[in-house]
């Protein structure tokens, strides 16, 4: 059986402020419908991902900005540094993990490190694939981890 993440909903404060924010970061809008006054949709994909974030009105009961750790892969971190900064999109520094490959990170109220595993600044000194990180927030604080992954485990 194959089980295919397909959307992820995100719960936000003000819609016409994340569908700009969303439209700056370069996701593709697929849809914005409004069906009545307490209900409208708008739904995002990535460039290249097969999953989609959605939200609006009725759609989450959920607390703005609560939702964390969303990973966005991508081949080249720096470049895609200086493309989101380029689109005036506020992003962390690259980085890395002292301890290896996962990083120390903490945004919102995701905490993803153990002991060893500080994060350093730049990108990960050998390139290794899964090694390096940057993160940003939406205007209401779902945070997301772009991972740079230039091979991919076996399997995947």
């Amino acid at each position: 059986m194959d089980l295919k993440l397909e959307m992820i909903v995100l719960p936000v404060s003000d819609i016409d402020r994340t569908k700009a924010f969303y439209e700056a970061v370069g996701f593709r809008l697929d849809v914005d419908y409004t069906a009545s006054d307490d209900f409208r949709v708008v739904h995002f994909t990535p460039p290249g991902s097969e999953c989609s974030i959605i939200f609006g009105e009725g759609m989450t009961s959920t607390a703005p900005g609560t939702i964390q750790s969303l990973y966005l892969i991508v081949t080249d971190i720096e470049e895609a540094h200086a493309e989101l900064t380029g689109r005036g999109i506020e992003v962390s520094e690259v980085f890395h993990d002292a301890g290896g490959l996962f990083h120390g990170h903490e945004a919102g109220g995701a905490v993803h490190h153990g002991t060893g595993q500080e994060r350093l600044a730049g990108p990960h000194p050998e390139r290794a694939s899964y090694g390096s990180y940057l993160t940003f927030s939406d205007p209401d604080g779902n945070g997301w981890v772009l991972q740079e992954v230039t091979q991919r485990l076996p399997g995947r």
